[in-house]
């Protein structure tokens, strides 16, 4: 019995003890940055495919900004185009590609900032200077003009594409 535990003992510790290199070994290297690029180029192209059989599907008629933002003015609007520091009150609805609706004004109020200080996605902060008081627009923002590869860890998933209705509240300051 004695001799099955050290038997046992040394198949345990040979075991443990060989170099596993083989099966878990990456080289020790990271990608590097041409292989980082060609995979983001690779992901931005994936999200402009999904972004466009969106459109094509929903029937829309959108264009896109240099930057990647989608965008659809249904009315200008009247008065001076936003810019930073402005303070812009909107009545909005947020949802992914999927249809899901994450976020609204009917359950959470109209959403207020000012642009350029504060936290804001670069795609809607972008899409907002579009706009006058009163004005109306359709906003998709692929992932990295929006929540990026982490989501906003509530209702947005990571590398999401968001889709914002949005219309602006006349404001007297």
């Amino acid at each position: 019995m004695v001799i099955r535990y050290i038997a046992l003992f040394l198949i345990m510790a040979g075991m443990l003890s060989c170099n596993h290199s083989e099966v878990n070994r990456n080289d020790g290297k990271a990608p590097g940055k041409k292989e980082m690029a060609e995979m983001n180029r690779y992901m931005v192209q994936k999200d402009r495919e999904r972004i466009q059989n969106y459109i094509e599907r929903k029937g829309l008629s959108m264009k896109e900004t240099e930057s990647g933002l989608w965008y659809q003015i249904i009315s200008e609007g009247n008065g001076e185009y936003f810019s930073d520091n402005d303070r812009v009150v909107m009545d909005y609805s947020c949802f992914l590609l999927d249809g899901t609706k994450c976020y609204d004004s009917k359950e959470s109020g109209y959403k207020e900032i000012i642009l350029g200080r504060s936290e804001l996605e670069s795609g809607l902060n972008q899409g907002l200077r579009m706009l006058k008081p009163g004005g109306e627009a359709l906003f998709i923002l692929p992932p990295f003009l929006a929540y990026g590869l982490v989501g906003d860890g509530k209702k947005i998933p990571p590398r999401s594409v968001v889709v914002y209705n949005i219309r602006i509240i006349p404001t007297v300051d």
